[in-house]
This record gives C-alpha cells, sequence and structure tokens, in this order.
C-alpha cells in the first residue's frame, strides 16, 4: 500500500461561491462554501479522513476569535487541516497587491492551524482573448505565492482550473516551464479540459506534492464520486503508485445530493485502488 493520507474538501456541504463584497473590493474576494463547516467537519472524520482542506474564506471566518473555534473543531474531529485553497486574477498589475494581501491572510490563517499546504487557482481570461505575456505574468505571480508560502512554512500548489489560462495539457506545461511553484493536479478538470490524467502525473512527477482527485462525467456535464464517470481515476492512481508518489490526497466534490455518502463512496474507490498490485 502506498503511504498516503486521505483528506477531503468540506465545500460539498453547501453552494460555493464568494464574498460578494469583492466585486468592489478585490482584497475581500475570497472563496467560500455556504453551508455549516462543523457538519463537514464532523462527516469527513466519520467517513474515515484524516484531513480536511477548506476554502480561505471559510477559514478566515475563524479569525474573528483567533481561530479557537477552528481549533476546537479539528481537534474534536481528530483532523489535520491540511490545506487551504485560495485564488486570484494574477495577470492584472494594478490589482496584484490586493490580491497578494488578501493570499497572505490565507497563508496566515493555515500556518496559525498548522497545514502544511497552499493551494491557489487562477489566472484570468481576458474576455477579447488570452495575450502571451498572460503566462509570464501568472508565472511571476506564482513564484511570488510560492516565496509567501515558503516564509509561512507552507507549500505552495498552483491549482488548474477550467474557466482560467491553464486549463489544458499544453497550457499546464507551459506554465510549469515558467514557475517553480508546486502542481497540484484536479484530476476533474484536468480529464475535463482534455488531459490524459495518468500521463500528466508521470510527465509533472517532480512537481507533485499535493493531490486534488474528483470524478467528472462528460453528458451531462458533472462532478461525480472518485470512482465514477469519464475521468480515469484508477489509471490516475496507478500512476501516483508508479512515481512513488506520498503525502496528502485530497477527494474532492463540488457538489451531491448525500455530501457524506459522496465522500465515503470516493474514500472507498480510492482505498480499493491503492490495494491493488
Amino acid at each position: 500500500m502506498p503511504k498516503w493520507r486521505m483528506a477531503y474538501h468540506a465545500n460539498c456541504w453547501g453552494p460555493l461561491g464568494g464574498d460578494a463584497v469583492g466585486v468592489t473590493s478585490i482584497s475581500q474576494l475570497t472563496y467560500r462554501t455556504y453551508g455549516d463547516m462543523a457538519k463537514a467537519a464532523a462527516e469527513i472524520s466519520a467517513a474515515g479522513y484524516e484531513g480536511i482542506e477548506f476554502f480561505d474564506g471559510n477559514v478566515l471566518d475563524g479569525k474573528k476569535d483567533g481561530y479557537a473555534a477552528m481549533r476546537k473543531l479539528l481537534a474534536e474531529t481528530k483532523l489535520t487541516l491540511v490545506a487551504v485553497y485560495s485564488g486570484a486574477n494574477f495577470i492584472f498589475g494594478d490589482v496584484l497587491d490586493e490580491e497578494f494581501w488578501r493570499i497572505e491572510q490565507a497563508a496566515d490563517a493555515a500556518r496559525a492551524l498548522d497545514a502544511e499546504h497552499l493551494v491557489v487557482g487562477g489566472g484570468a481570461r481576458r474576455h477579447d482573448g488570452t495575450r502571451a505575456k498572460d503566462y509570464d505574468d501568472l508565472a511571476r505571480a506564482l513564484d511570488r505565492v510560492r516565496d509567501m508560502a515558503t516564509a509561512h512554512g507552507l507549500s505552495a500548489h498552483y491549482h488548474p482550473h477550467l474557466s482560467t489560462i491553464v486549463e489544458n495539457p499544453d497550457e499546464v506545461r507551459r506554465i510549469f516551464n515558467r514557475t517553480g511553484i508546486g502542481f497540484c493536479p484536479d484530476t476533474a478538470h484536468l480529464a475535463a479540459a482534455g488531459g490524459d490524467v495518468a500521463s500528466m502525473v508521470r510527465e509533472h512527477a517532480s512537481r507533485i506534492s499535493y493531490v486534488h482527485l474528483k470524478g467528472w462525467q462528460r453528458d451531462p456535464f458533472a462532478f461525480v464520486p472518485v470512482g465514477r464517470g469519464d475521468c480515469d481515476n484508477a489509471a490516475v492512481i496507478r500512476a501516483l503508485k508508479d512515481i512513488g508518489y506520498e503525502g496528502w490526497i485530497c477527494n474532492e466534490l463540488d457538489s451531491w445530493p448525500d455530501p457524506a455518502e459522496g465522500a465515503e463512496e470516493s474514500l472507498a474507490f480510492v482505498t480499493s485502488e491503492a490495494a491493488r498490485n
């Protein structure tokens, strides 16, 4: 069996969004799950996971009491906060300092709660098309994220995402040829963008130290538990074993009628596939 530790993202326990004030105040534009994070943590723990990942907005809610309630929740559920997820446009110089102020708040929270990883997504698609320099600007910003995370005792990772300028295998290759940040593959997003995710894991093996596993269904488009759909996560698990990956794997599912059931099903699939020769 690989030396993997399993975590789950809390984003399935409510609608996903961002803080509306961020429309006019870039520094406040955090990700957020509009749901009961205590219930999420309890059910993630009950499903058999050791760790949890939160969006930055949900973690930063705890700043008001010095993260005492969040520490209590993690202790009661015996969960490790593995990662905090944030994001930004990253290519617009005039707002970059505002974006970095917000990401640094997330890094401060992650460190205060003993997390290991800071994960960011982003790289805006312009309304009139992507410019070649956008990749250089994104790469510089990601190196800045890496340096900031290191200063906070965290490992930083870039998470390619649908709707950004880094979706498909060529775009992934382009950005990681320009930046030294770690690569957090999200298997569903990479598959939906046309990638052979297992091959991408092998190609970028030296850059991967944190993983998001997620299922994806082509028609109708939907994210599904890890073992279902059109993303061959069994092949991804074999690839992770082949490259000798050791570390946290975070299963993820953006929306599901019964979040606890989805968490349990995903963990059972990964455990079964990981045990295969």
